[in-house]
Parts: structure tokens; C-alpha cells; sequence
């Protein structure tokens, strides 16, 4: 139900999400809870979803073939994620495309703001098995990005990092825009009502410099 939601939203008012994937009933749960809900109501990002299958001419859906080369595992092939990328690209001209692989540049907030500035539509490509025929990145000059040293099984938790991250960065999105993180000092460390709390007979005490009220000095205390 609510990727069928996703899919008729028709008011573009910020960030579009285009994102290409075997598996998209993945991100119903993370995208029925909390900030990213609310954006979506709220129209502030828009996702749509192309899974290859539906753009593959064999009537039995089948989109891998075994890797030239031998080797274990299976590949992707070409047609069906072109013929998805282009249904998402349709005639914009303003779209970034992104891949998610090991071996990519590391990705992390400045990239997600340098995106968020210049384009409105996001198109982010997730692989599966051995991976997509490298074909399809070279003919829609894609850009590899890595969320971390470390191999996952598919794209698709990396999408949602990446549209998380990016999400943020659009306004509105978080109610109070000046709430991110990294726009003010903040620290690893935050602290709420009671100012003592009690653990198995220890004391665990806020610092002393938060209930103080002297901002100039929380400022330091949030900065070191």
C-alpha cells in the first residue's frame, strides 16, 4: 500500500528519489516510520521505484546471466537497467546518477549537500548478486559511491543511507532546519531530564557546565 502511495504522488515541490531496485518492498518499513514519513506526506522528497524486471522482454522476468569469464555467481544484465535508469531519467536533464559499490568514493554529508544544491532528481541504482554488467554505468557516466569499507549483499541499505542523509539537507524536512547536526556546534554527548540518574546504586550526573546556563561555556563544553 504504500509504495503504491509513493508511486501517484504527483507535486514535485523538492527532492525527487528515483531508485532502481529488484527488491523495493524493502524500503516500505523505513519509509512508513518517523521524518522520512512525514516528508513524504509532506511532499518535501518524492521516491518513485523501477524494479529491472518490468523493463526486461522475457516473458519468464529473467534479468542475470552467468559473468563472462566464468566465475561464481550471477550478473545483472544491461537492457533492463538501462531501459529502467532511462524510465527514470525521462527527459530531465538536471539528474544525478549514482551506483553504490565498494570501491567508490566514500560518501558522507558534504556530498550529500553538493547533490542536494545542484540537482532536484536523484537516481540511485542498486545492485544485486555479482553485480550490474558495467556496461550501464559507462553509458549514463554514473558515479560509483561506498557508504563504508565493507561488501553488503545489494544496494539497497545503501540507498536508504544515502536518501536519509540527502533528505535532511532539504528544508522543511526536518521541521526546524537548523536542528542538523552539522550545522551548529554539537556534541557526541547529549544529556535530558534527570539531571541524576541512578544505576545499581550509581550516581551518573549530567556535567555540570550544561545546567550552568552560561551558553559561552556550553558552547566550548560542545566543542571539544
Amino acid at each position: 500500500m504504500l509504495l503504491a502511495t509513493l508511486r501517484i504522488i504527483n507535486t514535485i515541490k523538492n527532492m525527487h528519489f528515483h531508485i532502481v531496485t529488484l527488491f523495493p518492498d524493502s524500503f516500505s518499513s523505513y519509509f512508513s516510520e518517523s521524518i522520512l514519513k512525514r516528508a513524504l506526506e509532506d511532499k518535501k522528497i518524492k521516491v518513485s521505484f523501477y524494479n529491472p524486471r518490468e523493463f526486461t522482454k522475457n516473458k519468464h522476468k529473467r534479468i542475470d546471466q552467468k559473468p563472462y569469464g566464468g566465475g561464481p555467481g550471477m550478473v545483472i544484465q544491461a537492457e533492463p537497467v538501462v531501459r529502467a535508469i532511462a524510465k527514470a531519467k525521462g527527459r530531465k536533464r538536471n539528474v544525478k546518477i549514482i551506483f553504490f559499490s565498494p570501491g567508490g568514493a566514500q560518501f558522507d554529508t558534504s556530498y550529500a549537500k553538493k547533490i542536494t544544491k545542484k540537482y532536484k532528481n536523484v537516481v540511485l541504482v542498486c545492485g544485486r548478486y555479482e553485480g550490474i554488467d558495467a556496461r550501464v554505468r559507462k553509458i549514463f557516466r554514473a558515479e560509483e559511491i561506498s557508504i563504508g569499507p565493507y561488501t553488503l549483499t545489494g544496494g539497497e541499505l545503501p540507498a536508504m543511507v544515502v536518501l536519509d542523509c540527502m533528505s535532511r539537507q532539504v528544508e522543511g524536512v526536518l521541521g526546524n532546519f537548523s536542528s542538523r547536526e552539522e550545522e551548529r556546534i554539537a556534541s557526541r554527548d547529549v544529556y535530558t531530564r534527570p539531571d541524576v540518574f541512578t544505576y545499581k546504586k550509581k550516581k551518573y550526573k549530567v556535567p555540570q557546565v550544561l545546567l550552568s546556563g552560561n551558553h559561552k561555556k556550553i558552547d566550548e563544553w560542545r566543542s571539544t
